[in-house]
C-alpha cells in the first residue's frame, strides 16, 4: 500500500509536539545541572527538596502523588537523598504503612542554595514573568479533559 507523500509531510518528527517538548524538557534539566551539582543534587532530588521545603514532613505517596512520581521511581531517590543526609525516612508512627519523609540539618542548611536555581533558570530562559506563567499553565493544562482546565 502507498502512502501519499503530501499526507506524510504532515507528521514529520520536527513538527512533533512531544519532541519540542522532549527537547525543551532537556534543555532546561541541563541548565540546572551546573547549579545542582556543586551540593550534589540531580534535578529529581532537587524537586523532592523543594516538595519538602513548601511543607514537611511528608509521606512518600504525597511526594509522588505531588511530583506525579511513583514509589519505583522515588524510592531509590529518596534512599540516596538520605545517604547523602539530606532527608530522613521513618515509619509513621500513627499508621506503620506510612513512610515520612523529613529535612535534616543539612537539608534545611542547603534551602536557600537550592531555591535561587529556579530563579536562576528563569532567567537563562528569557521569558518575561507573564509569559513563563502562560507557559506553565498551558503545560499544566496539557492532556487534561476540558473540565479539569
Amino acid at each position: 500500500m502507498k502512502r501519499n507523500c503530501r499526507e506524510d509531510s504532515k507528521i514529520t518528527v520536527k513538527k512533533q509536539l512531544s519532541l519540542a517538548l522532549y527537547g525543551a524538557t532537556s534543555r532546561l534539566i541541563r541548565q540546572h545541572r551546573p547549579f545542582l551539582e556543586p551540593l550534589g543534587i540531580t534535578y529529581p532530588q532537587f524537586l523532592v527538596m523543594m516538595t519538602l521545603y513548601e511543607t514537611s514532613p511528608r509521606t512518600v505517596g504525597d511526594i509522588g502523588q505531588t511530583l506525579g512520581m511513583d514509589n519505583g521511581t522515588l524510592t531509590p531517590l529518596l534512599k540516596r537523598l538520605v545517604k547523602a543526609g539530606f532527608v530522613t525516612r521513618e515509619r509513621d508512627p500513627a499508621d506503620e504503612r506510612r513512610v515520612l519523609i523529613d529535612l535534616t540539618g543539612a537539608g534545611k542548611a542547603i534551602r536557600t542554595e537550592l531555591k535561587a536555581v529556579t530563579g536562576k533558570v528563569e532567567t537563562a530562559c528569557r521569558l518575561s514573568e507573564q509569559e513563563l506563567k502562560e507557559l506553565r499553565d498551558t503545560l499544566d493544562g496539557l492532556g487534561l479533559p476540558p473540565n479539569k482546565q
